[in-house]
């Protein structure tokens, strides 16, 4: 499943993040990437110490944390720290698949990337190419959202990142670990989540209501590996 998130920051959020984006101390993305990744990336990153990664990456957690859309489809049990990237004059990250685990930098804990996400900090009109071309299932999607925005997809997608040929592309990607591993189990888990607020607004009093909520949470207590 491929989600939308928008507006999850707003244009004063987008603002503020850019000038201090703009400022930072970036280095060789290819320091972060793995014996076949470094292959086909070239970008920039923040170094994964950055004091501006860990404030702008902690007013993200924030506005996940606070986001239906996001907590209902990832089911997030720990979420690996944002990370930052840079793109520009012909930069690009050719057809990869993330790694399996990250280690929560500092830590031995492990976050399993079962849910990749990328926030938008440029608009589409600032820069040319820079698509996140994603192919899974559901088929072939090029994603280009407006500043502010975040698209959520499953970690197992072969994705890229389009050569910027024009301008700067500023985005943060992070993977979730999700209290349930299976991507078709957690589709269900959405639609039927989402049906539910639905219907609660529409008919508040439908008796239907706490039986098909008991089968929600039954599911979600099967499937959960926390």
């Amino acid at each position: 499943m491929m989600l939308r998130i928008p507006a999850l920051l707003s244009s004063d959020e987008v603002r503020q993040c850019r000038q201090a984006l703009a400022q930072a101390e970036w280095q060789d993305g290819r320091k972060t990437a793995g014996h076949l990744a470094v292959q086909v990336k070239s970008n920039l990153q923040l170094p994964l110490d950055s004091p501006v990664a860990r404030g702008i990456g902690e007013l993200i957690l924030d506005k996940l944390g606070a986001s239906p859309l996001f907590m209902s489809a990832a089911l997030p049990l720990k979420v690996l720290p944002p990370r930052f990237n840079r793109y520009e004059g012909g930069g690009t990250y050719g057809n990869h698949i993330d790694n399996a685990f990250f280690n929560i930098p500092g830590t031995a804990i492990k976050v399993r990337t079962d849910v990749s996400t990328t926030v938008f900090f440029s608009d589409p009109d600032e820069y040319e190419g820079g698509e996140l071309v994603v192919e899974d299932t559901y088929g072939h999607q090029s994603v280009k959202l407006p500043a502010g925005d975040a698209i959520v997809y499953p970690g197992t997608s072969l994705h890229r990142v389009n050569p910027v040929t024009r301008g700067t592309r500023y985005g943060s990607f992070f993977w979730t670990h999700s209290l349930v591993a299976s991507a078709e189990q957690r589709r269900l888990l959405f639609d039927l989540d989402q049906q539910i607020q639905q219907l609660t607004v529409r008919h508040p009093d439908e008796p239907a209501l706490s039986a098909l909520s008991g089968t929600y949470h039954n599911l979600l207590r099967m499937w959960s590996q926390a």
